[in-house]
Formats: structure tokens, sequence, C-alpha cells
């Protein structure tokens, strides 16, 4: 049966989401690459393409659906419907090239169809094919309704140090509305599930082997798969690849880390422009940002939708627009909307989740149905999957005793992003101990060699992440040392899409450790 989802509430539009009840995953795992017990009807299915459905979906892109069993333990408990579609091949189909856009929470779906003409080179060979992981998008989307934004609160407000129990128990109440509106897949929900799904749309495509490529989460969802069915890979590329160790916290701090930097450079590049919103010096630029986050944290901007904009709503929108260069001068005008005429709808585009894969068009909601997709999925599926996937729970008394040196270290980190990371650390708490399987058991693969590549100045992957996943995952990993800006390579460097693109199509690897210098990105 096809998971029914409860009537879509009011969402809160940058909710950080998460939710309670999350079942300890792992358990059935494959021990080989042959389908397990009751799972033989999901590998023989076949898809079925018709056009798409939805505003402004390209004509030559068609969509459907793979079933998975909701529970891989008890799979005659119960099934899901994945949305995938596809760009057939131009010429003779040596197979399929799968798509994972990252986030987590980013949809496969609509990115394909925004963004599908940076892989039209892929479909001189392959059927370029995306999907909405479980609980992503068309596949039973989890959300937190309204209770995400308190909670993102709770550690907003200025007595959250003195009070640490307060936070504790908006976190709680929050958690239990995640539940209440995500429906049954979320107990389901995290990457070792996901890899699994994987597999079983490999082969209702017809393909022996998985070929694939990766974007940020998405490395983390191969290097998975090819932890559980090293058989089965084929060409795979894993592209801005993230940890496989770090624990959420450490997470936090890097990633706040890296997009301070990243807003210090954005804010450099602005302040050469008259029109720039900050003004023409860098210093107090970096200081008016600081005091907007402030200002709207403590009167946040209404908007079109009745909702507030905070301080929060802006870090966040912050932190998508910053990913690359190319989307710069959209942040630019978003950000002078608001400081000039109090209008949010461009930093709203942003803030929901409309940038995960640069570079894309401008931030656009048209391709998505929001009857379909609840607004807050996005950071609701991010934080369900990241605390799925981390073993990691702190305790009460943990926190309360911790939270204030926490508040501290993550603003030093960043006086922008510490507050809005810290938030997505603490949205963990409560639930079960997520899965051990990723930190105990994605190494020392015995896989075909894949291409890894890692970008210096990459905001939310640090580089030295790709050296280690590399280094964790033994001799078949190859790294392309990618020497620019932004978050992934292949769609901003003209060398690291062509590298990709002769690996997949042609098997041409490049020597471990060469490296791609910064250019000006695709045309």
């Amino acid at each position: 049966m096809l998971v029914k989802l409860p009537t879509r509430p009011p969402l809160r539009r940058c909710a950080v989401a998460g939710a309670a009840g999350l079942a300890l995953l792992g358990a059935g795992l494959p021990t080989a690459d042959a389908p397990g017990p009751g799972l033989a009807r999901f590998y023989d299915q076949k898809v079925t393409w018709s056009a798409c459905k939805g505003q402004d979906m390209p004509k030559d892109l068609q969509c459907g659906k793979v079933t998975v069993p909701l529970d891989y333990g008890k799979p005659g408990r119960g099934t899901l419907d994945l949305a995938v579609a596809r760009y057939r091949a131009t010429g003779e189909s040596r197979g399929s090239v799968l798509l994972n856009f990252g986030g987590p929470g980013g949809q496969g779906v609509g990115q394909l169809a925004m963004a599908g003409q940076d892989f039209m080179g892929l479909t001189n060979g392959y059927d370029v094919v995306g999907f909405d992981p479980r609980g992503v998008g068309r596949s039973s989307p989890v959300s937190c309704g309204n209770a995400a934004g308190g909670a993102l609160d709770a550690t907003d407000s200025s007595t959250d140090v003195a009070d640490p129990q307060a936070v504790l128990d908006r976190l709680r109440e929050a958690a239990a509305e995640c539940t209440e509106h995500s429906g049954p897949v979320l107990p389901h929900i995290g990457t070792v599930n996901a890899a699994r799904d994987l597999d079983v749309i490999r082969a209702a495509l017809g393909d022996d082997k998985l070929n694939y490529l990766g974007f940020s989460y998405g490395s983390r969802l191969g290097a998975v798969y090819a932890a559980q069915f090293p058989g089965k890979v084929g060409r795979m590329v894993l592209d801005g690849v993230d940890t496989l160790t770090e624990p959420l916290s450490e997470q936090g701090v890097v990633r706040a880390q890296g997009q301070q930097t990243a807003l210090e450079n954005f804010l450099t590049w602005c302040t050469q422009d008259i029109a720039c919103p900050f003004g023409q010096n860098p210093r107090e630029a970096r200081e008016d940002v600081v005091r907007v986050v402030e200002s709207l944290d403590e009167d946040p901007v209404p908007t079109d939708f009745g909702e507030a904009f905070s301080g929060q709503d802006f870090a966040g929108a912050l932190a998508q627009g910053l990913y690359s260069r190319e989307l710069w001068p959209s942040l630019q005008r978003a950000i002078a909307q608001l400081l000039e005429d109090g209008d949010t709808r461009g930093l709203e585009a942003f803030a929901s989740g409309g940038v995960v894969l640069p570079p894309l068009r401008a931030p656009h909601r048209g391709l998505v149905d929001p009857e379909d997709v609840p607004l807050d999925n996005l950071p609701a599926a991010l934080m369900a999957i990241n605390c799925a996937d981390d073993p990691d729970r702190p305790g009460a008394a943990q926190v309360t005793r911790d939270l204030g040196r926490l508040r501290a270290r993550y603003e030093q980190a960043s006086p922008v992003f510490g507050r809005y990371r810290l938030t997505q650390v603490l949205m963990c708490y409560g639930r079960p101990k997520g899965t051990d399987f990723i930190r105990e058991d994605v190494k020392d693969l015995d896989t075909p060699r894949m291409l890894l590549v890692g970008t210096r100045g990459d905001p939310a992957t640090p580089y030295r992440w790709t050296v280690e996943t590399a280094e964790r995952l033994g001799s078949s990993a190859v790294v392309l040392d990618n020497r620019a800006e932004g978050h992934t390579g292949y769609g901003s460097s003209k060398c690291v899409h062509r590298k990709v693109d002769a690996f997949l199509l042609y098997g041409t690897l490049p020597p471990d450790g060469s490296s791609c210098g910064s250019d000006h990105g695709l045309k």
C-alpha cells in the first residue's frame, strides 16, 4: 500500500525539523548482494514511465515510481512509492546513471527538472535518473507542522542558557509534532534504508550495476550503498564528500565555520558594488549582518503568508545562498529587498530550500506542487535523516550542563550561523539512538574504483573530509582536488565536469591526487 499522510497543516518556512520515535536502523542489513527474504517481488518490478505531472515540467522528462518495503526487516508490512524521473539517452543506452542532489532532503525529481541541462552530456550514454528518497518530496514526505518553529525559537531565547530545561521541553514538544505530521515513514527513514531503496531502484531500471553521481549528502548515501552492495557498484562519483565518522555536534561547528568564511568572502565581493545593501566597508558589513540577525530575532518581519521571518530564517537563507558564487547576485538582491522594502520573498525562496545543488537557476518552487509537498519538507527530512544516521544521543543532564558552553562554542565559530547550526544538533535530543552502521562498517570497501571530488573552498563539506573519507574507504577511492570555492564542483567547474563525465561515460579516471584549477564555471 502507498503510505498516506495526514492533511498538511500551515507550515513555517524555515523550520529546523526532526521527529521522535526513530527506530534503531541497521537491523536486517544485507550480508550479500542478493535480495533478502521476502524482497524478490520488489526486485522483479519494472518502472512504468509517463509524462511528468506538474507546473512547468520539461516535456522530455519522464516520471514513474518504484515500490519499496516500508520496513526491510518486515517487508510484508506495508510499502511506499518512491518518485523517479529520467531523461532518456540520446543514443544507444548502456543503462542508467542515478543522481542524488544532497541535503539530506533534496528532491531528485524537482532538481532534475530544474537543472537537467547540466547533465545532458551524460545522456550520450545513459538514461539520467533522479529520485526522491523516502520521506522526501513526492516519496511520502515528512513534515513537522508548526512545531519546529517553536523548537527553533527555543534556542534563540535570551533565557535559553539560564533555563535549559525549558529548551528541552520545547524540543520534546516539537519532536512529538513531527511524529504526528510525518506518518508511518518516519521510523524507517535514514541513509541505511535509503541505500537499500537505491538497490531496488537499480533493479527496477534493469541495471546490473549502479552507476551513480552523488552530491554532498549524496556522497554519504553512495558510500553506504557501496558498503552494503559492493558487488553491485558500477561507476560511482561522490562530489562534495561528507564525513562518515564525525559526530553531528562536530559537523555543526565545522559547517558554521565554513559558512562564516563563505559569508565574509561574499561581503568582500558585495562591498565592491555601490549597490551592496551593507555599504562598501567589509568589516562594517560583517557587523551589520550580525545586527540584522539579532534585530530580526527580536522583531521578526511578517510575510505574505502571515508568518514571521526571523533572524534564524535569515541565517538559513544566507546559508543556502552562499553555496555558490553564481548565486551571490541573487542573494544580494534578496537582501536588498528585505532591508530596503521589508520584502522577504527573495530570501524565503532561499530559506525554504529552493537551492540544494549549485548552480541551479534562480530559486523556484513552481516545479513542486505545494499541496503534495509540505513547505518544510527539506529541513524536516534533513533533521530526521541526520539524526537517524548519528548514534550519539546526549541525555538531559548533559544538555542541561553543557548548553551554555555549546552555545558559546557555536557562536565563536560563527556569530551569524552558530545558533542556527546548534539548533540542528539539539533537535536530535530525546530520540532513540541512531544507527552505528555508517560509523562502524562503511570502510575498507571491496569495490571498483570510485571518484571522490573535494573542493578546497567548500563551505559545507570541507576538503579534509574528502581526504579522510578516501582513506577510510580504502584503495578503491580516487581523489580529485578542486582548487576553487563553492559547494561541490561538478556544476561550477568545467574541469571537474569534464573529468566526471569522462569517468561515468568511458571509465577514464584521473590520477589519484590530481587537481582542477578555479575557472569561471559552466556556461
